[in-house]
């Protein structure tokens, strides 16, 4: 029998079922990113994203979605677990170190989920799809570093096994501002794209959906 399709990543948010999740916005990335090794990423990162996350985050509590937590972070100490990749870039975050911890000013309450992974997408390195499934929520909002490479893969895994994936285009960011023009614009057909001002307007049920929606389409 045939119906008509309509996209569910375009409906408004129902908190009860949506998760605000957080790559990667961890010390070993932001602090180690010195302003004038990757002046674009710490300014960006600084000035606009964290602060735009953590007015979800606030605004997601509220709603009581559930807020998670992503942290490149080895189960092991000599990184044995890694990824290949990660092991041939020589990328390694020692289990339980510094570099792994979520930047203070986003600092994850007593019950929110925080999951260590070591690939790009957290789908394919830890448990957080049985988790989202068991909590009955089908909705994501992708956020944190970076546009291109970790974000970029979660929202197409996500949108591949039946998650409705939202990217609100100033909480997430990368080196330049072409790569993450590129992206977006590389993604935009997994997911449903707006701004964190019109996501932090639906999740207090006082807005429709955002104007940048359209994109996605």
């Amino acid at each position: 029998m045939s119906r008509p399709f309509q996209p569910r990543r375009n409906a408004p948010l129902d908190a009860s079922r949506c998760a605000i999740l957080i790559i990667d916005v961890q010390d070993g990335i932001f602090n180690a990113a010195a302003e004038t090794e990757r002046p674009y990423f710490h300014r960006t990162a600084r000035d606009t994203v964290i602060p735009n996350i953590a007015r979800l985050i606030r605004a997601g509590r509220a709603a009581e979605a559930e807020i998670v937590y992503t942290v490149i972070e080895s189960l092991t100490a000599d990184g044995r677990d890694r990824s290949i990749d990660y092991k041939e870039t020589g990328f390694h975050v020692p289990r339980g170190s510094a570099q792994a911890k979520v930047v203070a000013a986003l600092a994850p309450a007593d019950d929110d989920i925080v999951l260590p992974k070591t690939s790009s997408s957290l789908f394919n390195s830890t448990v957080f799809e049985y988790a989202m499934r068991n909590m009955g929520v089908d909705t994501i909002v992708v956020t944190g570093f970076l546009t291109d490479q970790c974000v970029d893969h979660t929202i197409r895994d996500g949108a591949d096994r039946g998650f409705a994936m939202v990217c609100p285009q100033d909480a997430c960011t990368t080196d330049t501002q072409g790569r993450h023009d590129a992206a977006i614009f590389a993604f935009k057909g997994y997911c449903r794209l707006t701004t964190t001002q019109d996501l932090v307007a639906e999740l207090g049920g006082s807005s429709p959906l955002g104007s940048a929606s359209s994109d996605a389409s």
